[in-house]
């Protein structure tokens, strides 16, 4: 049985009649920026969100840039993130004019760990931007307390957590902001790019809505440098359209992981990621000591795994700092991770066979 990692084929095929109306509907109507539909999944995300209001942007790194300017942090200030996620919550932060500065992070939930944040204060640090990595949310109370000791600002990266939780709060709800992405691959998905920011603060609701119209007047009377970055109509559109199905697909994400648990967990040399009911499961990530030669095993039996991530962001060449201190759960762990097949449209006997396979290999 081949299973791929992902199927985004088999994921629009239900969607097909649904997604065309939308796409017609905006032809018809012919305004493409900043119109009605997205005026309209602004609004359909708040409320998702339990959020005052939503903008959308033109991706997620886009958003994660225009929070941290909307909130003041100027070229040369440092912002506290994580090394284990994609190099675009850093690539965002540099984009800022920030230096990212790396903790370590918790080796159950993979997030960055609040205990190593205090210690990564400066009299330059004005932010932090945690991670809610793979779909479980970081510990934001606790990174929320810490912030408001140090008065700085925190920018949750919720790109992987649509619909997350941490102790019954959404994202967003403890902080300043919440970042999404739209890229095809996540939760909730585009048929392209796309971002939003979620605040319930106002005013810093319509400085994101200015600064995403940077070349426009309202903008460059700002003493803030903003960006060209706006979620198209088609895009709103068909967003509109799956957003109606994100809590049936979330719903199946975690019958999915519930049978990963269940099957993998009397197995000694596997370690299952820390489980949590508030998770909405972008990822199933497990570790193994020898997981370069379980990904061979896998792929020679047709079930395509993945790597996230492969490189710790404080190694690389465009983020590294000479005086950069080790991290050594992090450097630990990104040996050890592999992305195991999960999504909304896979079958239990698929979940099935990647357990018989792992089972096999052990």
């Amino acid at each position: 049985m081949k299973i791929p990692f992902l199927n985004l084929t088999r994921h629009s095929r239900g969607l097909i009649n649904e997604t065309s109306e939308a796409v017609a509907r905006v032809l018809s109507g012919g305004s493409f920026i900043l119109g009605e539909e997205v005026k309209s999944f602004e609004a359909e995300w708040a409320q998702f969100c339990e959020a005052r209001g939503a903008v959308g942007v033109a991706n997620g790194t886009d958003a994660i840039t225009l929070c941290l300017t909307a909130a003041g942090i100027n070229p040369g200030d440092e912002v506290i993130t994580t090394p284990l996620t994609a190099a675009y919550t850093s690539l965002a932060i540099a984009n800022a004019g920030a230096k990212p500065v790396y903790v370590d992070i918790d080796p159950q939930t993979f997030n960055i760990d609040p205990e190593k944040i205090e210690q990564a204060v400066t009299p330059r640090t004005r932010a932090i931007v945690p991670v809610h990595l793979y779909g479980r949310a970081a510990e934001i109370e606790k990174i929320a307390e810490i912030a408001a000791r140090h008065k700085l600002s925190v920018i949750e990266d919720a790109a992987q957590a649509h619909g997350a939780r941490s102790n019954g709060k959404p994202c967003g709800f403890s902080t300043l902001a919440a970042t999404f992405s739209f890229y095809p691959t996540k939760n909730l998905g585009a048929f392209g790019d796309g971002g939003a920011i979620v605040s319930n603060d106002e005013d810093f609701l319509q400085k994101a809505r200015i600064l995403r119209q940077g070349g426009h007047a309202e903008a460059l009377a700002q003493r803030l440098t903003g960006r060209n970055s706006r979620l198209d109509e088609m895009q709103a559109a068909i967003l509109r359209v799956k957003l109606k199905r994100l809590g049936e697909w979330t719903g199946r994400r975690r019958e999915l992981a519930a049978l990963y648990f269940e099957r993998l967990k009397n197995l000694p040399r596997i370690v299952l990621p820390g489980a949590s009911e508030e998770s909405v499961f972008h990822l199933f990530v497990i570790r193994h000591a020898e997981r370069d030669r379980l990904k061979d095993f896998l792929a020679e039996k047709g079930i395509e795994t993945l790597i996230h991530y492969p490189y710790l962001l404080h190694r690389q060449k465009l983020f590294r700092d000479a005086a950069q201190k080790t991290l050594p759960v992090a450097e630990k762990i990104v040996k050890e991770i592999l992305s195991l097949p999960l999504n909304p449209e896979m079958e239990n006997e698929e979940v099935e066979a990647v357990c018989a396979a792992i089972e096999e290999f052990e």
